[in-house]
């Protein structure tokens, strides 16, 4: 059952909108504060094609949202049958819409292009990447950046279907919209955060060219390293524990997508501020590995003061 979701900011309200087929959002006027506050509620029908007993209504407006983050219904006041009537109405078009997969970017533009669903409950938390914070090692000079991984857009190689084509929207013309290993397959990818996160998922994308003689590699042996201060050296990575080590095998990786979903050990990822991603291998017997996005799937939490040094672990 949906529960009721107290908005923050600006960015959790855009990132629940993009990870929801349907939005309630109800905004209601405090006298103790001079401003709105908005309460979000994704809301879903039972069995019955009933709204949960939990949706509240108050003297209120209700904006509904549906697949992109553009308002389609708006209601004024306690009407819980109309309501129930555009909520339903809304519900039968988004599955209907199911069938175009989740690749596809939102019509106005302002979405993050998903690759893959999000679990339930949770939410694509990669706008909180710290992108000036980033860093990437052994990656080709001639391929993107770190900031290219996060990305909005959607990767031209889905476009040109042969892992060709122009860089996204903030990067130069010539530029490889996706990165690749340099003097051998391995990558190590520093991953600051604006906020402490809940980290769930990691969705990442690899679509290496098939027509290439020597096409690179998707990644097979993946290790994370939570709240560290700065991105690890290589070795310094062989020698040290990671918080979880991950092996994919073939049938991980979506053929539509190339996107293959990596689920975390939950538990050993709340209050994060930062992940080591080290590419310590691919699948094959290549020299180079490729990656093309990387979503972050979890829940928001409290904003960094990344204006303040913070005390780090007995780790560090």
């Amino acid at each position: 059952m949906s529960k009721t979701v107290h908005i923050g900011s600006k960015s959790q309200f855009d990132s629940l909108l993009r990870s929801s087929k349907i939005v309630v959002t109800d905004f209601y006027a405090d006298c103790y504060l001079d401003q709105i506050r908005s309460h979000l509620l994704r809301s879903t029908l039972n069995n019955n094609g009933k709204l949960h007993n939990d949706t509240e209504l108050r003297r209120s407006l209700l904006l509904l949202y549906s697949r992109t983050p553009e308002i389609v219904e708006s209601i004024k006041g306690a009407d819980p049958r109309k309501l129930q009537a555009v909520v339903k109405k809304l519900s039968a078009e988004a599955d209907s819409d199911g069938a175009n997969g989740f690749g596809e970017a939102s019509s106005s533009g302002s979405a993050s292009w998903m690759a893959a669903s999000l679990p339930k409950g949770y939410s694509d938390v990669t706008d909180q990447v710290d992108v000036r914070g980033l860093d990437l090692l052994n990656s080709a000079s001639e391929c993107g950046t770190a900031r290219t991984l996060f990305d909005n857009s959607k990767p031209s190689a889905l476009d040109s279907g042969k892992g060709k084509g122009k860089g996204p929207s903030n990067e130069e013309e010539d530029k490889k919209d996706w990165v690749e290993s340099d003097t051998d397959e391995q990558l190590m990818l520093y991953v600051p955060f604006m906020s402490t996160l809940k980290v769930h998922t990691l969705h990442i994308t690899s679509l290496p060219g098939k027509d290439d003689d020597e096409p690179p590699m998707r990644p097979k042996t993946i290790q994370l390293y939570s709240n560290r201060a700065h991105v690890l050296g290589f070795d310094e990575a062989e020698d040290l524990p990671a918080t979880q080590a991950i092996t994919l095998s073939p049938r991980d990786w979506d053929e539509k997508t190339g996107t293959a979903k990596v689920e975390l050990r939950f538990v050993k990822f709340q209050n994060i501020t930062s992940l080591v991603v080290f590419i310590v291998d691919g699948e094959g017997s290549g020299d180079k590995v490729r990656i093309d996005r990387m979503r972050i799937v979890g829940e928001t939490g409290e904003k960094r003061d990344l204006g303040k040094l913070e005390k780090v672990g007995e780790h560090d």
